[in-house]
């Protein structure tokens, strides 16, 4: 992980639909979600739903697999895992267990 693709990370996050969606996601763990039971679940339509996969695909943030005519999602855990990482890893001067963020 770099500033340059914690950015990247950011600006797919910074949306409210794409932040429900990975937040949605990220609910599910391990586990896909197909794009229609999250536009379903999230109250999106269709089409602008694809659009906002999209962009979080670009990031990294989520992956995709088709069956057939379905595309089913899931959060790229290690990516999320490194990108939160690196955002607390200068924390209180590398030391983040004085704010309190590890438990």
């Amino acid at each position: 992980m770099n500033n340059e693709n914690a950015v990247v990370i950011l600006s797919a996050l910074a949306q409210e639909t794409r932040f429900a969606v990975f937040r949605l996601l990220m609910k599910c763990g391990n586990s896909e979600m197909a794009a229609g039971s999250i536009a379903k679940e999230l109250g999106v339509a269709d089409n602008s739903l694809s659009s906002h996969l999209n962009i979080l695909s670009n990031a990294g943030v989520i992956s995709s697999r088709r069956d057939g005519r379905f595309l089913y999602y899931s959060v790229s855990i290690d990516l999320t895992k490194d990108f939160i990482g690196y955002l607390i890893n200068d924390c209180c001067d590398g030391q983040p267990e004085i704010c309190d963020l590890i438990k």
